[in-house]
């Protein structure tokens, strides 16, 4: 009568080990690699499944990425465009990825998938909390949308021309031409000062003219100047304020609009500054003269305008 046939790891435990000589067992090997190939061929169709599945997710992201960023470039969004259609993609990739895991590993089950994500997402959170935080930042800035590229935007110690919002940071021109990057976060958590929010900016300048001076006459000539000066915008018009008196002069204000951007501002200001200076030169308007005094042997410094009482200061020595 023939006995059955034993198994590998039945010989192995059975034949006595012998001290010094090594007990090669090639059946062992053989068995394992057999039962390897046995999964496999039983787990061939549910990966080739996997594989059909996660190709055509890719196909399906990369159609969805497209039409995101075309239709919010549409709509002048291609920044969000741009991080959204990535989002999506991904998302997709990695739902069909999880999915397929489930398919090849049939033990795998999507509650114990779904909380090893968890607990592996709370560990990626805190090992890239920085990048995620600026990421979760930038997502936020883009919808929001407080400022878009183009815009002249004024952040900490930094000032200039937006060039690109990314997912991790913002990038900003400065006016002489060097490139900033700005995390995020701290955009967003930071005060900033858009400049060109509207089309029109505001600015002023400020000069002291003598005592004697008729503050109506002065008002109509300075505004004439200001509104032929190229540059100022006619509504809202120019104003002068009579600003601040002080013990020998009155300090005047001037204020005039022009557009927002940062080259129309400085070169409009300088055209004003140009206009007024030649008014108050064309029509001899007094301005306080600077002379010195001596008081108790100490010599001084004290502004004096000219006209005062109606004749002209005299020093003193």
């Amino acid at each position: 009568m023939k006995s059955e046939p034993q198994d590998a790891e039945q010989v192995a435990t059975e034949r006595p080990d012998v001290t010094g000589q090594v007990d090669a067992n090639p059946s062992l090997f053989t068995e394992k690699l057999d039962g390897w190939l046995d999964a496999l061929t039983y787990a061939l169709p549910n990966l080739a499944f996997a594989l059909v599945l996660l190709l055509l997710a890719w196909l399906l992201g990369k159609g969805v990425d497209a039409l995101v960023r075309r239709r919010l470039a549409a709509r002048n969004r291609e920044d969000l465009g741009q991080l959204m259609g990535s989002l999506l993609k991904w998302g997709l990739i990695a739902g069909a990825l999880a999915f397929g895991a489930t398919l090849v590993f049939p033990s795998l089950m999507p509650a114990d998938l779904f909380a090893g994500l968890g607990l592996g997402s709370v560990a990626v959170g805190f090992a890239f909390k920085d990048i995620l935080q600026n990421w979760l930042a930038g997502l936020l800035l883009l919808v929001r949308r407080p400022f878009e590229p183009g815009d002249q935007i004024e952040v900490g110690d930094f000032e200039g021309t937006v060039q690109h919002i990314e997912t991790r940071s913002t990038m900003i021109r400065t006016y002489d031409g060097q490139r900033v990057v700005i995390p995020n976060s701290e955009v967003y958590g930071d005060a900033v000062l858009v400049k060109t929010n509207a089309d029109l900016r505001r600015s002023e300048v400020d000069f002291e003219v003598g005592f004697k001076e008729s503050v109506g006459d002065l008002r109509e000539m300075l505004m004439a100047a200001m509104q032929g000066a190229d540059g100022v915008v006619a509504e809202p018009a120019p104003d002068v304020l009579s600003w601040n008196m002080q013990a020998t002069a009155l300090v005047i204000r001037c204020r005039w609009w022009s557009r927002a951007f940062r080259a129309d501002v400085v070169e409009t200001r300088a055209r004003v500054i140009e206009a007024l200076h030649d008014t108050l030169i064309e029509h001899g308007v007094s301005r306080p003269l600077e002379v010195e005094v001596h008081l108790d042997g100490k010599a001084g410094a004290a502004d004096i305008p000219i006209g005062l009482r109606g004749e002209t200061p005299n020093r003193s020595r």
